[in-house]
């Protein structure tokens, strides 16, 4: 991939879902299927989001709501061309369009 280059942060939380499947894990598979250059799921340790509730891991690793972020890397007109397919799905959740510089 050549600068310049855009990349997309998609903030959901763990237990939201799209039919049967996880959003987070939806949203990678529907990526794919639109041909995104890649894309990365972290499951975050601790935060909140705009209703100002904690989402935290508890006693055993066990999930209390965790914050999960999607990060894809792709140029400017693909990101754009995925968002209206992509957008939809997070009824909830922030997404991020930004500037990054992509090292070779």
């Amino acid at each position: 991939m050549t600068a310049p280059a855009k990349m997309l942060l998609i903030f959901v939380d763990e237990t939201d879902t799209a039919g049967e499947l996880p959003l987070y894990e939806f949203i990678v598979r529907r990526l794919v299927q639109l041909g995104a250059k890649g894309a990365t799921v972290h499951i975050g340790a601790m935060g909140f989001g705009a209703h100002h509730r904690v989402h935290r891991s508890r006693l055993f690793g066990i999930s209390d709501d965790r914050p999960v972020t999607i990060t894809v890397v792709d140029s400017e007109e693909k990101l754009r061309a995925l968002l209206p397919e992509i957008r939809p799905l997070v009824r909830e959740g922030l997404m991020i369009l930004t500037d990054v510089e992509v090292i070779p």
